[in-house]
């Protein structure tokens, strides 16, 4: 099994998305899957001109040439892409956005109409895959994922690949600092081992290790108290 995590995060592996991330790959790695992970605000590439050339004058290969070159086949190739970003104004970061808007190439400029909508087919014949999103918040409720969960869902069919779900982590941030509170959330870190022996076993994550995974260790209304004595 390969699986390519691609974090989102600028804060790369300081930020809470890699604290999330950490175990999960752990108990990936423990099942013998194939892990690889790219801190893509390392990648120096350019954003998508959107001019189309990789779909008409030289099909399948963008007309800039830089790392996105060697990420590319990786995005192609994997069994399982795992998406983790930091929620950035209900949605995922630039830095993500930017490697995915630059994977069109993977993509034909033809259209087919699949499930009754307009859709470019993919035009490598590797195998659907699926893919997973990891995200993080610093607010307290579940409902503050749903733009981002919507757009990675619509993301997994326009890219004919199967969405498996969402590892959602609210006030991610708290985790850290539990112990101040007296809080006792190894239920939730041995969750996440789980969630990643789960995927690269049988490639989807039951809906009680979700559920574990995001669910409160301190009251919502303590977590916006919290947030907000940070600032005037």
């Amino acid at each position: 099994m390969q699986i390519l995590v691609l974090n989102g995060s600028p804060r790369k592996e300081r930020g809470a998305t890699q604290a999330v991330l950490t175990p999960m790959i752990e108990g990936m790695r423990e099942i013998g899957a194939d892990v690889e992970l790219i801190h893509v605000s390392s990648l120096n590439i350019k954003p998508c001109r959107g001019c189309f050339t990789c779909w008409t004058t030289t099909p399948g290969k963008c007309v800039q040439s830089d790392e996105m070159d060697s990420v590319l086949p990786k995005i192609d190739n994997t069994d399982i892409i795992v998406l983790a970003t930091p929620l950035y104004v209900d949605g995922m970061t630039s830095q993500l956005k930017m490697v995915l808007d630059r994977s069109i190439p993977l993509l034909s400029g033809k259209v087919v109409i699949k499930e009754g909508r307009c859709r470019h087919p993919r035009r490598s014949e590797s195998t659907n895959g699926k893919i997973l999103l990891v995200s993080v918040s610093g607010f307290a409720k579940l409902e503050n994922f749903d733009p981002l969960v919507a757009h990675v869902k619509a993301l997994a069919n326009n890219e004919d690949r199967n969405y498996v779900g969402a590892i959602l982590r609210p006030y991610a941030w708290a985790l850290e600092h539990a112990h101040r509170f007296g809080v006792d959330i190894d239920d939730i870190i041995k969750a996440l081992k789980n969630a990643g022996k789960q995927l690269a076993s049988n490639g989807e994550i039951s809906t009680e290790i979700l559920a574990k995974i995001s669910r409160e260790f301190i009251p919502h209304e303590m977590v916006a108290e919290l947030i907000s004595s940070q600032f005037r």
